[in-house]
């Protein structure tokens, strides 16, 4: 029993940063903008967050927990915003293919993020010596009294505040979408810009939005990896880039929905660390595990791609520039 809760804890971990980077893309790729730079996006969220906290607590002796938690809060938001805000400059004013700004917009944000991620370390002390405890701690703090209750509590409740905002999104978002005028407006924009425009609806006031509002959502993925899942230190070995990437993916396996992307994230949570919890497994084995949610990863994207069903597929105006004078 205690192995299924320290395994289904990991899971609910490592999936809420996948799951705030797939909200993000959800929400960008509704108003038809198909941005492949959630990896940057995260790491700009991550490393944003961590230097705000950073230079915070080095200002003072006495850290206040909610101004740790504003500051990276806000740094990280707005970071990730600003790439969102790159993209969609290049892409809806520009006119630049949305694929290649995206991916050099992942490249971009690795980049920035590392640079800054070992300046910070030099500042600290040496590589490996940064670290925001303070704030890291305002990110972990479960809900008192609740998580210790038996069973339901290390389950439920001992989670950082972040993991029960994720969920809150991606219910508020499916709301949004479904059921308000702006929402309806967004996935027309998505649907059929030239329709949309016709309306009276301001289809790039739309693009801009859903896309700089996406990228800072995404970037809280980067946020609560750096704050809760490495605890307030930064590493470069990579790790942000591969969960951006399956944030992309599981917008796909989530069909463009995001409630469906809250059980897909923890599924993939689950897959990656299986074979931590497995006792008597060689090392060649746990290889093969650590295989397991790239293979049903690719498995799903070959599966959804065969679906035909009008709800489970991507806008329709997906990627596509949309130019008012060829309307």
């Amino acid at each position: 029993m205690t192995q299924f809760i320290a395994l289904f804890q990991a899971a609910i971990v490592f999936g809420t940063v996948i799951l705030y980077g797939a909200l993000g893309e959800i929400l960008t790729e509704k108003s038809g903008n198909l941005n492949l730079g959630v990896p940057g996006i995260m790491y700009l969220g991550g490393i944003a967050g961590l230097a705000g906290a950073f230079f915070y607590e080095l200002s003072t002796p006495n850290p206040v927990p909610a101004l740790c938690l504003i500051i990276s809060f806000v740094c990280a938001f707005a970071a990730a915003a600003a790439g969102g805000l790159i993209y969609s400059f290049l892409t809806i004013t520009l006119r630049a293919n949305q694929n290649v700004t995206g991916l050099t917009l992942t490249i971009f944000g690795g980049g920035v993020a590392n640079f800054f991620g070992g300046a910070l370390n030099t500042m600290a002390g040496g590589v490996g010596q940064i670290s925001v405890a303070a704030t890291s701690a305002v990110y972990r703090v479960s809900i008192p009294g609740l998580s210790g209750i038996p069973v339901a509590g290390p389950l439920v409740f001992s989670y950082g505040f972040m993991v029960y905002l994720a969920i809150a999104v991606a219910v508020v978002m499916l709301m949004f979408l479904g059921r308000t005028r702006v929402g309806l407006n967004l996935r027309a924009v998505g649907e059929n810009p030239a329709t949309a425009d016709a309306a009276g609806i301001p289809v790039t006031r739309y693009k801009y939005l859903a896309t700089c509002v996406g990228a800072g959502i995404s970037g809280l993925g980067g946020l609560y990896y750096t704050m809760d899942y490495v605890k307030g230190t930064w590493a470069s070995e990579g790790t942000i880039e591969a969960l951006g990437w399956l944030a992309v993916a599981l917008v796909i396996f989530a069909v463009w929905k995001s409630v469906h992307a809250i059980w897909g994230a923890y599924l993939f949570g689950f897959l990656t660390w299986l074979y931590f919890y497995i006792p008597g497994l060689s090392r060649s084995s746990q290889e093969l595990f650590k295989v397991i949610p790239y293979v049903v990863t690719i498995v799903v994207l070959v599966v959804m791609s065969t679906r035909k069903k009008r709800e489970n597929q991507p806008p329709a105006h997906l990627g596509l520039p949309y130019f008012r004078e060829e309307r």
